[in-house]
């Protein structure tokens, strides 16, 4: 495999630059002074940004992209580049090197001493959010990926000057087998992406298998609470490793307890730690930050700080904890770590109050597309809604809507009403087997008010009609369902 040297700035061409993850690996590249250009199918917001930096960027994906661009010494294309790509097909017919965005993004991370990579089936761009706060209170310098944006740092990623990189390691593909992290958090495994893993043992496998990627004397810091901790355990009995366990129960080296809520869903909690973790986690031997005294001897009790958040619901509760495992394991003063999670409130599309209407409707985005996260949502909703809770949600995927359809109605079944869009494609092509409507009589049978509209201006038109005063409409799904409350607070 082609081996990228940051000694050696050369020309990278990014196939699909536009997307989150490569957007961000070629501004890391291109502040190492490496040439970069790229190409994606239409112009858009991040490739916007990438150009108001100097990468010129090619729209369409044709082979005359790399035609002009003749000193191209390596090429990387993402993952939903199909093999009869024309631009790639010519790579490949020219012998140039070619990389995929997960091998680009191992190998930049070999670059850092302390990586850190944030994985799990839910909740990976909010807790890679916390540890970027964590480490910038911290003063740490760090690099950041991220899958969102994130307000503190201006974007998806940041490019520092320190041994410090922290990044979101997506399961789908197996794509996290290609890093090689310090630290590796593991937030949760659930059942997602069937259309590659196609059953629960090859999930629990590849996640087991991605623990063993982790650097020799490194950190695994694992949901004590999932059924499958024993699996992962067992995945590195035979390698030096630190292995921590966190949640929210007894067992666990680091759980929150006497958890409490205010009126927007942000929780409060004490954080408990194991006796003598914090000795452990110190001798990590990060830089000799060293921790503050009083943390120190509140962790001899078994008994930490009160830790205040500003993301919502219980969920993210259980991720700051993995958020406090690592900065701890990299000796990151308690100060910082408090500091940092108060100021995280999370990226962008992730229970994020978009404004009022005229009438007085709330409109909440979040990108949840998984039933657990739903679930999740809909309970902090749930928690702090005044008026009627409405939903308008676009199935992410006909493999997932079909393989979990069921969890999917019981996840919105809470809600006073859910109004359901056509099924966002992405990668997939539908077969004709599973369609928004069949969510849609799953829902009415559960006595929750549900009805199928398709077109995104259908649905603005029906909340207009509908939503009153104080009640609450959250626009849900990894697709582009958050236009609608766009368009509402607009008029």
């Amino acid at each position: 495999m082609y081996k990228i040297d940051f000694t050696k700035p050369c020309h990278v061409h990014f196939i699909g630059i536009g997307g989150i993850s490569m957007s961000g690996l070629a501004e890391i590249l291109n502040k190492e002074g490496f040439t970069v250009t790229g190409s994606d199918l239409r112009p858009s917001q991040v490739t916007g940004m990438l150009e108001a930096k100097g990468i010129r960027i090619y729209y369409g994906q044709v082979a005359e992209n790399l035609k002009q661009e003749p000193d191209t010494a390596l090429v990387v294309y993402t993952a939903a580049i199909s093999d009869d790509n024309p631009e790639f097909l010519y790579a490949k017919e020219l012998g140039l090197p070619l990389l995929s965005r997960a091998e680009l993004l191992g190998q930049i991370m070999d670059n850092y001493k302390y990586s850190i990579a944030v994985s799990g089936t839910h909740g990976k761009t909010t807790t890679t959010a916390m540890l970027s706060h964590i480490l910038l209170a911290g003063e740490k310098d760090p690099t950041i990926s991220i899958g969102g944006m994130l307000d503190v740092i201006g974007g998806n990623i940041r490019a520092g000057a320190s041994p410090y990189f922290v990044t979101e390691a997506c399961e789908y593909t197996n794509s996290y087998h290609s890093f090689r992290p310090f630290v590796s958090i593991i937030l949760n495994i659930d059942n997602d992406h069937l259309d590659f893993f196609h059953n629960m043992e090859n999930i629990v496998k590849s996640f087991a298998t991605f623990a063993t990627k982790l650097q020799e004397g490194g950190v695994l810091i694992v949901n004590g609470d999932m059924p499958y901790v024993e699996d992962i355990r067992a995945a590195v009995a035979d390698k030096n490793c630190r292995f921590i366990t966190f949640g929210l129960g007894e067992q666990n080296d680091y759980r929150a307890t006497s958890i409490l809520m205010d009126e927007g869903g942000h929780p409060t909690y004490t954080l408990i730690r194991k006796p003598g973790i914090l000795e452990a986690s110190n001798s990590a031997g990060a830089d000799g930050a060293g921790t503050d005294s009083a943390a120190s001897a509140d962790n001899i009790a078994g008994a930490g700080p009160r830790v205040v958040l500003s993301v919502t619901g219980e969920h993210n509760a259980v991720n700051s904890l993995s958020a406090i495992a690592a900065a701890e394991a990299l000796d990151i003063p308690m100060e910082a770590i408090l500091s940092g999670l108060r100021s995280c409130s999370s990226a962008k599309r992730r229970f994020e109050y978009k404004g009022t209407t005229k009438d007085g409707v709330t409109i909440i985005d979040d990108y949840a597309h998984h039933p657990t996260e739903i679930a999740a949502t809909v309970a902090v909703a749930r928690s702090v809604v005044k008026g009627e809770l409405w939903i308008a949600f676009q199935p992410h995927t006909y493999s997932r809507t079909k393989a979990l359809l069921d969890d999917f109605a019981e996840a919105l079944a809470p809600a006073d009403h859910v109004i359901l869009a056509d099924i966002y494609a992405a990668r997939e092509k539908s077969d004709g087997t599973i369609h928004a409507r069949d969510l849609e009589q799953k829902l009415l049978a559960k006595g929750t008010d549900a009805v199928y509209l398709g077109e995104f201006a259908t649905i603005e038109k029906y909340f207009s009609e509908h939503c009153k005063n104080n009640d609450m409409l959250i626009t849900m799904g990894a697709g582009t369902i958050d236009s609608v409350g766009v368009d509402l607070l607009s008029e």
